[in-house]
């Protein structure tokens, strides 16, 4: 059962009702599948949240703290993140709290499925599949902060065909750019084709269902019917990561998502996400996420902004 303190701190989801004008969100077209939305601070819209939609979000002014996900990092102007469908976000600004900034985030808002169900059939659109596939994990662009505002400027004062055209050609920009990096945990690479995203998935979703429990490499190969050899070359090719460091990811995502949602004892969390001694969880936890777990859960703790729950 979930409890109150729980349920507060869960990523409060976005509903196009709640999208008010006044808060700076544009109203949508008919059958648009885009919505540009810019704001300044102080607003109630600086929440932990999420949507279903996917986001690219502009930092315009100020500097602070971002929360993708698990992940816990600093922003400043020109910070550019794509996030994918229910991933949890917010951006706090940290220089004066009573700041007041007329525009701070400069946001494109757009529905996923559409682009994927157009792109299984128009060749061209393809090259953008793997764009937000990356996007599940959150994306941070580097050095495309002026090519974005400028894009972004002309989708706000364009309509219709024209406005889809701008937004193509910025998403064809973000998905050849080669310096980014993903936020979140645990990510996997390219597939070569969709026999093959299919074989990786089934194998990630049989570890994401049982990462708490203990197995080895030779038992998951011989469940998906390889040799132990064939299974680490395969693997590593596909997730970029040899099979312990992504149980090793695996579970320390889990880990984060336990810190920041629940009141577990740190202690009780390692045996939880499946690690078996806790110094090797603690020094895992630091490898990957640069912290130890006391002051990741202490720091996540402001991603609510002043309205801690």
């Amino acid at each position: 059962m979930v409890s109150l303190r729980q349920r507060a701190r869960e990523p409060e989801l976005e509903h196009d009702m709640g999208r008010d004008p006044t808060l700076g969100y544009e109203p949508r077209e008919s059958h648009s599948s885009l919505r540009y939305l810019e704001h300044g601070i102080p607003t109630p819209l600086v929440r932990w949240h999420q949507h279903e939609e996917c986001e690219l979000h502009l930092i315009v002014q100020t500097r602070g703290k971002l929360f993708v996900g698990d992940y816990i990092g600093h922003f400043e102007p020109g910070n550019l993140v794509l996030t994918g469908p229910r991933l949890p976000h917010n951006w706090i600004s940290g220089d004066d709290p009573d700041e007041v900034v007329h525009l701070r985030d400069m946001v494109l808002q757009f529905s996923e499925a559409p682009l994927r169900q157009v792109g299984s059939e128009v060749g061209e659109l393809q090259a953008v599949l793997p764009l937000l596939e990356r996007a599940r994990h959150g994306i941070e662009f580097f050095d495309m902060s002026e090519m974005a505002r400028d894009a972004l400027v002309r989708i706000k004062h364009s309509h219709g065909l024209a406005r889809f055209g701008e937004f193509l050609m910025l998403l064809d920009k973000l998905a050849q750019c080669t310096d980014y990096r993903l936020l979140s945990t645990v990510q996997m690479q390219s597939y070569d084709d969709d026999a093959s995203l299919a074989q990786v998935s089934g194998i990630v979703s049989f570890l994401t269902e049982h990462s708490a429990e203990q197995f080895t490499m030779a038992e998951v190969s011989a469940r998906f019917h390889m040799t132990e050899s064939q299974f680490s070359r395969y693997f590593r090719r596909a997730t970029g990561n040899t099979f312990t460091d992504f149980m090793n990811r695996l579970r320390i995502n889990r880990a984060c998502q336990l810190l920041m949602e629940t009141d577990r004892y740190i202690n009780n969390v390692c045996y939880d996400v499946g690690f078996n001694n806790v110094a090797n969880f603690n020094r895992r936890f630091m490898q990957i996420k640069g912290m130890t777990p006391k002051d990741f859960r202490r720091q996540a703790e402001a991603r609510f902004g002043s309205k801690n729950p």
